[in-house]
């Protein structure tokens, strides 16, 4: 009998960001039958990304337990995940080759026919690169989430197209919208405020960095009854999903911004809700605000080009420059190709959901547990490429771990805890610091 039926659903999260953070812990609320009361587990992924403590706060979203692991102590914790603790579901919120490996590592673990939990995976936001790597990598999850209608057509097209099942794909909506419609421009002591929301590797050049915040503050200065803001995901020697190499708070140093112009962090949700007029070049943000009808423009500045992921945008009626923005200009929406993104602003967002609700509580209920799990690429549909993307995880063909892999064959005691964050802030300065110094000495 399913944990679930007799105690709260108990939900794990493996996330190896706090972007994917956020959307795995707030899917795994959306998506958990009825109104059954939650027990969250929340493990982090160690690598380049994961979340601080500052980062994981900011997000806002909290959990029973949360703590951080290796893929092959992640792997242990959910063998040992029996009887009174095990799980009724798992979210996989990782980049494509993550949720590969571990759909082949948890195979392994479960070869045994114990019960296992309901496996679901999906996308942080907007899928408008890697389409095909990205779905075959997720294939064998029970439930591959898709943010849209849009989205779902094109994820079992994708499926359809090699001959892999498309079951798993389930129609459902960023988790994360929401919040007060948007109630017009502010009247009394609030000032008009434009928002820039950046992005970490969207643009990734100095020069179209730079091209962007010189534009803002030129903004900010034309229009001194506003405000201007530059929202940014991190703090420098932070990281997210994609790397930052050129924040801007470095590059703002360099300019004489106006009184009017201020950096800004904190939950997107909070920012929104003083916002008249969103600025982006490709931010899942954008969806937030037209969720929430606030005036949203996707900048066509730097062309409207796959690199930069502003072509998703095609067709929604949001492309402008700054130079139609400092003239005035307001986007109108298209509200067809609102819809089909998943949002849902004229409402019926809470039902988005509900496909994804019935089909765990079928799940769940299913007769004699689930099947395994059966992923697309096996050693022998993909001879060349699995074995690389589990050796990245210190896994094996097989889903073993790797003679040597990291906490493989037992707990870490004290002076290896040490070492191992010894080691753990030497990597990531290198890959945060030295390594961008490098890079950019190789372009000289």
């Amino acid at each position: 009998m399913p944990a679930s039926a007799t105690k709260a659903l108990r939900v794990a999260v493996l996330a190896d960001s706090d972007t994917r953070w956020k959307w795995g812990a707030l899917t795994a609320t959306r998506v958990c039958p009825g109104d059954t009361e939650i027990h969250l587990d929340g493990y982090l992924l160690r690598g380049r990304a994961t979340p601080t403590a500052r980062q994981l706060q900011e997000v806002g979203v909290s959990a029973d337990s949360l703590r951080e692991v290796t893929a092959v102590e992640f792997l242990r914790a959910m063998a040992g995940a029996r009887g009174e603790d095990s799980y009724d579901v798992l979210v996989l919120a990782l980049v494509g080759g993550g949720v590969q490996a571990m759909l082949h590592g948890l195979g392994r673990v479960w070869q045994d026919g114990a019960e296992r939990p309901v496996v679901v995976t999906g996308y942080v936001g907007v899928v408008y690169e890697k389409l095909a790597d990205g779905l075959l990598l997720r294939h064998g999850a029970d439930l591959v989430l898709a943010n849209s209608r849009q989205d779902a057509e094109r994820f079992r097209a994708v499926y359809e197209g090699v001959g892999a099942d498309a079951a798993a794909v389930t129609e459902v909506a960023l988790p994360f919208l929401g919040g007060a419609a948007y109630a017009g421009e502010p009247g009394g002591d609030r000032p008009y405020t434009v928002v820039f929301a950046a992005q970490p590797s969207v643009p990734d050049s100095r020069k179209d960095r730079t091209y962007l915040l010189e534009r803002l503050i030129r903004h900010a200065r034309l229009r001194p009854e506003r405000e201007v803001l530059l929202k940014l995901r991190s703090k420098p020697g932070e990281h997210t999903t994609h790397i930052e190499e050129l924040p801007y708070q470095k590059l703002v140093q360099r300019a004489d911004p106006p009184p009017n112009f201020r950096l800004v962090y904190g939950h997107m949700g909070e920012v929104l809700d003083r916002t008249d007029l969103l600025v982006t070049v490709s931010s899942t943000a954008a969806l937030e605000s037209l969720h929430r009808r606030i005036p949203t423009v996707v900048l066509s500045d730097l062309g409207v080009r796959e690199a930069l992921g502003n072509h998703h945008f095609v067709g929604s009626g949001c492309l402008a420059s700054w130079d139609q923005l400092d003239a005035g200009h307001r986007p109108d929406p298209d509200p067809e190709w609102v819809a089909r993104q998943g949002v849902a602003a004229d409402g019926g967002y809470e039902t988005a959901f509900d496909e994804a609700r019935a089909r765990i509580a079928a799940l769940l209920a299913r007769p004699g547990g689930l099947p395994p799990l059966a992923p697309y690429y096996t050693p022998v549909t993909a001879p060349g490429y699995l074995p690389g993307v589990l050796a990245r995880h210190h896994l094996a063909p097989d889903g073993t771990p790797l003679p040597g892999a990291p906490a493989a064959d037992r707990a870490p005691g004290p002076v290896r805890q040490v070492v191992r964050r010894a080691a753990r802030g030497a990597y990531r300065h290198g890959v945060q610091r030295v390594a961008p110094v490098i890079r950019r000495m190789g372009e000289l």
